[in-house]
């Protein structure tokens, strides 16, 4: 369990959603966040959005990703999951996860 705090809302209302071995299409667009390398990805459904840079390998999906965020505010507690890229995959307890950025969370 981790505790947020500093609060977090989720940017993206349909985030971008793959399946390992899903063809992924790279716009050429990159960030660097928290030290990271993200890539601007295509979804095969035309969904667009932020993805870890080691998630495409030869133009596919390495694996299952969602980029959906969980809005959470300062206090609550989430149980984590997995982190990634900065990033930490959070389920509240309450029917919701996504990721919320690691530097939220203490």
């Amino acid at each position: 369990m981790r505790t947020v705090r500093e609060g977090w809302t989720a940017s993206y209302a349909d985030p971008i959603r793959l399946s390992a071995g899903e063809a992924v299409r790279l716009t050429g667009r990159e960030d660097i966040w928290d030290g990271h390398r993200w890539l601007w990805a295509v979804a095969p459904d035309g969904r667009e959005g932020w993805v870890p840079d080691t998630l495409v390998v030869e133009g596919r999906a390495a694996r299952d990703y969602s980029a959906q965020e969980l809005t959470c505010a300062a206090g609550d507690r989430l149980t984590v999951i997995e982190e990634l890229h900065g990033w930490v995959w959070c389920d509240n307890g309450k029917g919701s996860a996504g990721w919320v950025p690691l530097r939220c969370l203490s």
